[in-house]
């Protein structure tokens, strides 16, 4: 399951050259971007189950596998949102993270940066208004890096000062499932969903006006 996904996972920053202008490469391009459309397919079926277990949620594309500059990026993401949501809204989403030796989906309150109005950012903040459950983490972009920053009531309070300050320019609330290749596609979906309705809390507070 998700084979392909796996083995794209270790292409991240590769650069993709046409084929006709890779010289000596030619055939690692044409094998790179048939790995790459693969890999984007398997993340197009397993976004499209999960979307039904997710009803009434839509799902959004899925993302490239590679950037405008034609640099790989395995890490494939899909928002999912509810019918009555706007694009510029706080969203929920899944996220491939790792590498092929381990690896995994995230699931995640964020939104898509190229479609944020002057609102978002705030609505993002509220996530940190409700206390944070163990299995859950967050990811704070700070300087423009973000990294990874454990779920505690303490790491809360300090992210709500960082971002008043300005500090931190946005906080998300994650959930991480890893995958293992004797699990069914069913069987992952039914982990993520698990992850979504863990989630969902902080989603609603999000977007409450």
């Amino acid at each position: 399951m998700l084979e392909k996904v796996q083995a794209y996972l270790s292409k991240q920053g590769l650069k993709y050259i046409k084929p006709e202008k890779a010289g000596p490469h030619q055939e690692e391009m044409v094998a790179l971007k048939a790995l790459g459309q693969a890999a984007r397919k398997e993340m197009q079926v397993l976004s499209k189950v999960l979307e039904k277990r997710l009803a009434p949620f839509k799902m959004d594309r899925v993302s490239n596998w590679a950037n405008q500059a034609q640099i790989c990026r395995p890490h494939f993401w899909c928002y999912y949102r509810a019918p009555e949501d706007s694009l510029d809204d706080v969203a929920m989403a899944i996220r491939f993270y790792g590498q092929p030796e381990k690896w995994g989906i995230s699931v995640e309150v964020s939104f898509v940066e190229r479609k944020k109005s002057d609102t978002t950012l705030a609505k993002q903040h509220k996530v940190l208004d409700l206390p944070i459950v163990p299995s859950l983490y967050y990811f704070a972009q700070e300087d423009g890096v973000s990294h990874r920053v454990e779920g505690t009531e303490a790491n809360r309070q300090m992210l709500k000062e960082a971002v008043k300050d300005g500090r931190v320019r946005k906080v998300l609330v994650k959930y991480d499932v890893s995958v293992t290749a004797s699990e069914t596609i069913e069987e992952l979906v039914e982990e993520l969903a698990d992850g979504f309705d863990k989630l969902k809390p902080y989603y609603e507070t999000a977007n409450q006006n």
